[in-house]
């Protein structure tokens, strides 16, 4: 079972939240890509894309996409005034050199030390790693968005990935339609709960275990 239209914005909304202002943001394809219709509308941040995009602007409306401007994952984008293009591999060395404030990625397993797992399941067909390595490695702040579970009904955040990593140690947000997890030294703890689950299904959908944030924040969208 994939997530409804409601659920997959609930959780862009939530990812909003840790944008500030002045900020540049990565975005991976899927839930990621919805985030920019959740910022303060004051904001003025910088989307980047490993394509060679600084300044994305908000999904052009049907009939009046530009076939010569797209992101990372292929799909069409705008661009706001004060943008830039460059080529790939400056696009390359933004992230490299840690300018890119946070990235928010999907993933198919996160595990309790932060580990992620995202580019392959063994066996199927992908385009590669793309951009996801150096970003989990450099980017200032990781965020994940995903399904708590797979659709099998397998929990997605494990004691060890057992997908190929993508990177180790790297994650510092865990957001899914569930709860909020902030990765810390000791491992997974949870900060939020999302209306209507309580603490016991997310225990019971969670294969590691995890500490419980004293002031933990109940979130109803």
């Amino acid at each position: 079972m994939g997530m409804g239209v409601d659920i997959r914005n609930m959780l862009a909304r939530r990812a909003a939240e840790e944008i500030q202002n002045g900020m540049v943001v990565n975005l991976g394809i899927g839930i990621p890509s919805l985030v920019p219709n959740h910022l303060n509308k004051n904001f003025r941040v910088m989307f980047h894309a490993e394509n060679g995009i600084t300044g994305m602007g908000p999904t052009p409306r049907k009939g009046e996409e530009d076939e010569n401007l797209c992101n990372a994952g292929g799909f069409p984008v705008t661009l706001n005034p004060g943008g830039s293009y460059c080529d790939s591999a400056t696009a390359f060395a933004m992230i490299r050199k840690g300018r890119v404030d946070i990235t928010i990625l999907g993933s198919l397993q996160v595990s309790e030390k932060g580990d992620l797992a995202n580019w392959i399941v063994p066996g199927k067909r992908v385009p590669g790693m793309g951009g996801a390595m150096e970003l989990a490695q450099k980017a200032k702040k990781v965020i994940v968005l995903m399904n708590h579970c797979d659709k099998n009904g397998m929990p997605k955040i494990v004691k060890k990935c057992t997908l190929p990593l993508t990177s180790s140690s790297c994650v510092d947000l865990i957001i899914t339609e569930l709860a909020v997890f902030r990765v810390i030294d000791k491992g997974l703890q949870l900060t939020e709960l999302f209306s209507p689950y309580n603490l016991n299904e997310v225990i019971k959908k969670t294969e590691c275990e995890f500490t419980i944030s004293e002031n933990i924040r109940k979130v109803s969208y």
